[in-house]
């Protein structure tokens, strides 16, 4: 019995399931009655349904032009939720071509008195904003929005561009009850559908015969004019394909993560070829060194690494002295940061161009980068342009020139590649912005060949911490720190040191650490790149210990204690990004207040993971009247796989329960 009736509900739920209807305007008061989400109660939002569907409609003077109609429907659970009642969709805009973005059936739903109040997005909740100078953004604001409301709305994109079918996510940063996607495209356009994430939706697949109809008009001359009309039909076959899924939960940022997107469940289609009546195919299956070679041919790309005249008098007497490759690439990796200026903007392609950027030393990603890479050409160095994604711009799926978002330079010395970008002042060869750090490049050849070219940093960054403090009968502390960064660490330190005021600095310190007053404060090296940096203060610690009855008890790792595990999930599905790999070391010594003794010190212990992934050590002896204590974390790799989430939880876990042993002191 009790097995018949577990089928009878599995039978119930599914029947549900199957006769559930998402279409807007379908609100009810059960659904605005709801306080939390039921499979998440933390949740802020939740979108109830989310469809999109992708079509193709004929126009006789233009052509197939592609639809994309979605629909959604969002419920408000608390004030940090409202944002969710916010949607931005960008759009295409140039003045050749365009595409337009449409609201309709935009409503917010509310519980008043018992009764359900509708009210509608009014022409003042809309906006449209400039992007840039081919893109737009249609932004709505919808009205009325309280805890517990409900927003549903439509948009259609009419798009020129056929090849290219817009992204689809199921998955979000709050939990999505229902999301489907549809597409319906005629036989003459064949797309490969390419799934992100780590759900697999529900595919379906049906055809079903279509028509297009053409009407045609003809003027016969003669003693009377006369007009004729007549029409064509074509029939076609349309290919309907659905995608399907349910009770996705929230797409949760933790930490050391590059970007979220990249794992978001969703759906990316691959034009494969154009195939219309009497014509020939047009195929589109490229690979990456087709786009590199395409790219490569663009005129702001290519063309503008012949270009050398604008720079040949600076660059001779600059290099005539210099002998190796290596003088040669850091003197003019050198003259391109300092004389260049960096405006802010991505892309591959130059904005300005080499010349004009060179001349009014400001210009975008490509100006600056192609510039070095002409001039280290010019030099006789093998030097060659790296097309980036940077690490806010998505990891492609499949080839295509929308891939890449930025442009650094790859030269090579002493038979190995060493990467370069010239538009921040702190870079370092092989050092690069973090932005750029994203898996993997392409490398392109002035003859159209290609590479693709690791980006993940090999050299282990350090930083060593040296401490020396004092603790008085009160548990209070002072001291001397002396800390230096190496490679990516001093890059960090410089973008962040040298854009503030030394105040501003300070008060950022001190704010992450409460209890901390920085007193006399020095930096060397802060601007010779050569060289570490290394920072030095005198500072006072009231939050050192704390007094038990006649024991002190100190935690011996003062303001760098770790006290919360950043891993938190229990299972994660994609890679931890600790973007390069890195070493800290700290050398710490106590003095102990007068009148106290040693009762107890943490043990030493040594973790290890892995495959080598990382190891941690911490050694700690008493010394007459001073504690030394020594510790050693390391992580091996930039990027370590999924597989090993687990494992480094569980050390980071053990690091932290170590950081935060207490020395007891106790009366003499």
């Amino acid at each position: 019995m009790k097995q018949l009736f577990t089928m009878l509900l599995f039978c119930m739920a599914t029947l549900c399931a199957i006769s559930q209807e998402y279409k807007l305007g379908n609100v009810t008061k059960a659904e605005l009655e709801e306080k939390t989400y039921l499979k998440d109660p933390s949740a802020p939002a939740a979108v109830l349904y989310s469809k999109s569907e992708n079509y193709m409609v004929y126009s006789e003077s233009k052509g197939f032009l592609l639809y994309t109609d979605v629909e959604m429907k969002i419920k408000i659970y608390t004030k940090e939720g409202y944002a969710y009642a916010n949607k931005v969709v960008s759009y295409y805009n140039s003045p050749t071509q365009n595409e337009v973005v449409n609201f309709s059936k935009a409503y917010t739903y509310n519980l008043l008195n018992g009764k359900i109040e509708k009210t509608k997005l009014k022409s003042e909740g809309e906006f449209d904003e400039v992007v840039n100078k081919s893109w737009k953004s249609k932004k709505i604001m919808m009205p009325d929005v309280k805890e517990g409301s409900i927003v549903e709305f439509k948009y259609t994109i009419m798009s020129p561009f056929i090849s290219t079918l817009p992204d689809w996510k199921f998955q979000q940063d709050i939990p999505v009850a229902h999301s489907e996607l549809t597409t319906r495209m005629p036989e003459y356009f064949v797309f490969n559908p390419n799934f992100r994430g780590y759900f697999a939706p529900q595919v379906k697949t049906s055809r079903i015969a279509r028509s297009i109809t053409f009407n045609n008009k003809q003027r016969s001359t003669g003693l009377v004019t006369t007009t004729s009309f007549s029409s064509d039909k074509i029939d076609y076959m349309e290919t309907t394909n659905s995608y399907v899924l349910n009770d996705l939960p929230a797409l949760k940022d933790e930490s050391y993560v590059s970007n979220m997107e990249n794992y978001a469940a969703g759906v990316e289609h691959e034009i494969n070829m154009i195939h219309y009546p009497g014509e020939t195919v047009k195929s589109f299956a490229n690979s990456w060194e087709d786009v590199a070679k395409t790219i490569y041919k663009y005129d702001d790309f290519g063309p503008e690494l012949k270009k050398t005249g604008y720079f040949e008098d600076d660059i001779k007497p600059l290099t005539a002295a210099l002998t190796t490759p290596e003088e040669k690439a850091a003197t003019i990796f050198s003259y391109v940061k300092t004389g260049m200026n960096w405006n802010g903007s991505y892309g591959y392609g130059c904005d300005l161009g080499v010349k004009k950027a060179y001349k009014e030393k400001v210009g975008n990603v490509a100006d600056i980068n192609l510039m070095l890479t002409a001039m280290l050409r010019f030099s006789g160095l093998d030097a060659n342009p790296v097309l980036v994604s940077t690490r806010s711009h998505k990891i492609a799926l499949f080839p295509s020139h929308s891939a890449f978002n930025y442009v650094i330079c790859g030269v090579k010395l002493g038979g190995k590649m060493v990467l370069l970008d010239a538009n921040e002042k702190s870079a370092m060869p092989n050092v690069l912005p973090v932005r750029a750090i994203n898996w993997a490049g392409r490398l392109i050849k002035d003859d159209g060949t290609s590479e693709s070219i690791d980006l993940t940093p090999k050299s282990i960054s350090k930083e060593v911490v040296s401490v020396s403090v004092k603790l008085d009968n009160a548990g209070k502390c002072t001291g001397k720190l002396r800390n230096q960064y190496f490679d990516h660490n001093a890059y960090i330190f410089r973008e962040n040191y040298l854009g503030l005021s030394k105040e501003s600095y300070l008060e950022k310190l001190e704010g992450r650490h409460k209890g901390l007053e920085v007193g006399e404060y020095k930096v060397a090296n802060e601007k010779d790149l050569t060289k570490p940096v290394a920072e030095e203060y005198d500072f006072a610690y009231s939050n050192a210990s704390e007094i038990i009855g006649d024991k002190i008890y100190v935690n011996p790792m003062f303001f760098f204690t770790t006290t919360e595990n950043p891993f938190k999930q229990e299972k994660r599905e994609y890679p931890v990004d600790f973007v390069f790999p890195h070493e800290d070391k700290y050398m710490i010594s106590i003095a102990l207040p007068e009148g106290f003794v040693v009762e107890s010190l943490p043990a030493p212990i040594a973790v290890t993971m892995e495959e080598g992934v990382g190891n941690f050590k911490y050694t700690l002896q008493q010394q007459g009247n001073n504690i030394q204590l020594m510790i050693i974390d390391n992580i091996s790799y930039g990027v370590v796989p999924a597989d090993y989430y687990e494992t480094l939880k569980g050390y980071f876990q053990k690091i932290i329960d170590k950081q935060n042993e207490k020395i007891v002191l106790k009366k003499a």
